[in-house]
């Protein structure tokens, strides 16, 4: 009997152990937990950024990761930028936004005076357009290539030359058509649009080569970035290349054209005359066949006698025998 009370205080005391164990386990591990979510709430205290605690811990419990929106809140209001809140950024993270990319483009764009809003920021990011870069192309213009590649633009002037030029275009995004702005595709394309329209109103193309700035003059007068979202501050011709007459080469191909045209026609007029030749002998032909008919008919009537008709043989005879002698002299 001893011995049975003795086994069940071992088991009671083994069970109570494990037991311990477990809840010390648990407790250790919440209190890692909860130092994490501590920490980050000491860090944004101390930041002059209070966020509740609940509030970071609920962030976790949302699939938030707290330590963006407390790093990122930090930022905005080291950044002097007061509107955007905690709920703000958790919702432009729920809603797929890069949240990193939002806040930095917002301190670049008030640290250089550029208006620009939160939902303004947040609707480009979602947009799927690089919200960080667009401010950064805002504050420092970038240049595109026109038309990029290393490849030309080519046009003709009024004289018929063909030139070849690229220009460099130096634009600055335009953060207010940013969202439903054309891209650089379209820069590009009405840029080189402008470009072969204002060689093609050239009447000489040495006026061209002489002032080519006068392309770019014109090219910006048409407010290409209408609609874009970029401005357009300057178009310079990069280069610019004589390629070759066309105007001659379609002076060539028209002549030889005209003279095809010519050799047919004087083929046609040829052919004409042979055959109305030929028609000639068919009815010099058919007439010396009704010349005997004709002779019988003279027989019959008595207005041909039999001497009449050997002096015309005799005549027929020696006029065959002098051609003959002609032909072999």
């Amino acid at each position: 009997m001893n011995i049975f009370f003795a086994d069940q205080t071992d088991f009671a005391i083994g069970n109570g152990t494990i037991l311990f164990l477990v809840i010390a386990a648990l407790c250790l591990f919440l209190f890692s937990g909860v130092l994490r979510f501590v920490a980050l709430w000491f860090q944004a205290f101390v930041s002059g950024t209070p966020i509740a605690l609940f509030n970071i811990i609920g962030m976790s419990m949302r699939k938030i990761p707290p330590r963006i929106i407390v790093r990122e809140m930090i930022c905005l209001s080291k950044a002097g930028i007061k509107g955007p809140t905690t709920a703000d950024l958790e919702t432009h993270y729920l809603a797929g936004g890069n949240v990193t990319n939002v806040v930095r483009a917002t301190v670049v764009a008030q640290k250089a005076n550029i208006p620009l809003t939160w939902g303004q920021a947040t609707a480009i990011d979602l947009a799927g357009r690089d919200i960080l870069e667009a401010v950064r192309t805002s504050v420092n213009p970038k240049v595109i290539d026109c038309p990029g590649n290393n490849t030309y633009i080519t046009a003709v002037s009024k004289d018929g030359i063909q030139l070849a030029c690229r220009a460099r275009v130096t634009v600055r995004t335009n953060l207010q058509q940013l969202v439903g702005g054309a891209t650089e595709e379209t820069i590009i394309a009405r840029v080189g649009e402008g470009i072969v329209n204002a060689i093609g109103s050239a009447d000489k193309h040495a006026h061209v080569l002489e002032a080519p700035q006068s392309i770019s003059d014109r090219v910006l007068e048409k407010g290409l970035d209408a609609q874009t979202a970029f401005e357009i501050l300057s178009i310079d011709i990069a280069d610019i290349n004589v390629e070759k007459n066309i105007g001659a080469g379609l002076q060539i191909d028209q002549a030889e054209s005209d003279k095809r045209i010519a050799q047919a026609r004087a083929e046609e007029r040829r052919a004409m005359a042979v055959a109305l030749e030929q028609e000639n002998k068919a009815k010099v032909v058919a007439a010396e066949a009704e010349v005997p008919l004709a002779i019988a008919e003279a027989f019959r009537s008595g207005n041909l006698g039999i001497l009449d008709y050997y002096k015309m043989k005799n005549v027929q005879a020696d006029t065959e025998m002098r051609k003959t002698l002609a032909e072999v002299e």
